[in-house]
């Protein structure tokens, strides 16, 4: 099997090859060359000690030469050179204790993660592949290199590793390695939020986001996320809905594109139906209020994983709004714009993907007021109607030049003024606005 590397890697390769070291390319990019996918990293593994590494290469960083990395750069691009090395006892589920430098790259390989991730290459040898990893990419198959539950043990994070590989790649992750997962998920508790936050989102962004299910049935996200497990045990008897509350869930995560914030808005926009189910009658399932706890839930959420301010309060605002539903007329729908804001057009792309992920239910006249809405957006967005108080005609400053006090009087006025504008954006305009009668009426209003 040949790989094309680039040519800065050759290069490096070279210098330790004629400095008498092995050298190889290896971990992730191995794979995704295999893969034909183009790698995001070149990391490279010697029998070079950290010092004589950065001996043969003018520009280096020590970015973890304690357990054998060195960062080699060229023009502005960074690789990563490490030591063959033997880690010692994980104490924390995460990091080794102490490493030991080996000459042995069977010996480096043999404390990787996965299979398919614990292959090298130069040109001169070929692949090395000594844990069956072109085997199990072939086979699509996610299994620890070893015992899976030392390698669990050694470091926890590996448990969502391999349900993100499993999403990122569409492979099942093999019996053994998934039953050590069960066995070991709880220590997940050990692994640091941001961690936690990071393998997430890249199981989210992945072409297989339904792999979440995955982490259900493992029992991952009965420790990172048990709002999840609460909505799989929420039933939805209900006209509108064909799957319970996690199942939608995960199949409206599905059916939306594969943006962050788009994401994570439809993994926990319903996640307050677990706690607003009530129970009629006849048998079915209403979920009144659940936008509001929902949107609580979610901050709660972001705040634990420690998300940044910014996704958080933009993915909040969306889950509150998500269940918005109005005859789409132009002044529904620039009142809409005016309170959902500048994520409007995402609003339309969660409504399609909750509409999708709902029954057959009335689905047709469902998306037909979502497309109807849209194309009002645009017709409005076009005709730059007023949706809020800085696109009126008039400002603070114009309003103190008709002897409007200033301060809270301002504010409220312009707020008066955009209400009127919101059912008729023909009003928008200085003489209309500040005409003095409705400038009164206006004042009077705003008490």
């Amino acid at each position: 099997m040949k790989i094309k590397l680039p040519d800065n890697v050759k290069m490096i390769l070279d210098r330790l090859h004629r400095a008498g070291y092995e050298a190889y390319a290896v971990g992730g990019c191995v794979r995704d060359s295999i893969l034909g996918r183009v790698p995001g990293d070149w990391d490279i593994t010697t029998n070079a000690l950290p010092e004589d590494t950065k001996k043969l290469f003018k520009r280096t960083i020590d970015t973890g030469i304690e357990h054998g990395t060195v960062t080699v750069m060229v023009d502005k691009e960074g690789y990563e050179v490490t030591t063959y090395r033997i880690d010692g006892k994980y104490e924390d589920s995460r990091h080794p204790s102490e490493v030991t430098f080996t000459k042995s790259l069977t010996e480096d390989m043999k404390r990787r993660d996965f299979t398919i991730n614990a292959m090298a290459y130069n040109e001169e040898e070929g692949l090395i592949d000594r844990f069956g990893g072109l085997e199990d990419i072939k086979e699509r198959v996610i299994r620890c290199v070893g015992n899976p539950k030392e390698r669990f043990s050694e470091d926890a994070l590996r448990i969502m590793r391999a349900v993100r590989f499993s999403a990122q790649l569409d492979y099942r992750i093999e019996n053994e390695t998934r039953e050590a997962i069960t066995e070991l998920a709880e220590t997940l508790n050990k692994i640091s939020a941001e961690r936690i936050q990071t393998e997430l989102v890249k199981l989210l962004l992945s072409d297989h986001p339904e792999k979440l299910m995955t982490a259900y049935e493992l029992g991952i996200t009965k420790v990172i996320m048990p709002e999840f497990d609460k909505c799989m045990d929420t039933p939805q008897n209900n006209p509108h809905h064909m799957y319970n509350v996690g199942e939608h869930i995960v199949k409206s995560v599905q059916n939306i594109r594969a943006d962050k914030l788009l994401r994570l808005t439809m993994l926990m926009h319903d996640m307050g139906k677990a706690d607003t189910i009530s129970i009629d009658n006849d048998g079915i399932c209403h979920f009144y209020g659940h936008a509001k706890v929902s949107e609580d839930i979610a901050g709660n959420i972001f705040k634990r994983l420690k998300f940044d301010r910014d996704t958080m309060d933009r993915a909040c605002n969306l889950i509150r709004y998500h269940d918005d539903r109005f005859p789409a007329t132009p002044r529904n729908v620039r009142r809409a714009m005016n309170r959902i804001g500048n994520d409007f057009p995402l609003y339309i792309e969660v409504r399609y993907a909750d509409t999708l992920a709902q029954s057959q239910f009335a689905r047709d006249e469902k998306l037909k007021l979502i497309d109807d809405t849209f194309n009002l957006y645009q017709e409005i967005i076009e005709k730059k109607e007023a949706v809020t108080i800085k696109d009126l005609a008039v400002n603070g400053k114009d309003l103190m030049g008709a002897g409007v006090s200033q301060g809270k009087e301002i504010g409220r006025v312009l707020k008066a003024m955009l209400e009127d504008v919101l059912d008729d954006p023909g009003h928008n305009s200085k003489d209309y606005l500040l005409e003095p009668e409705r400038l009164r009426s206006f004042l009077e209003g705003s008490d």
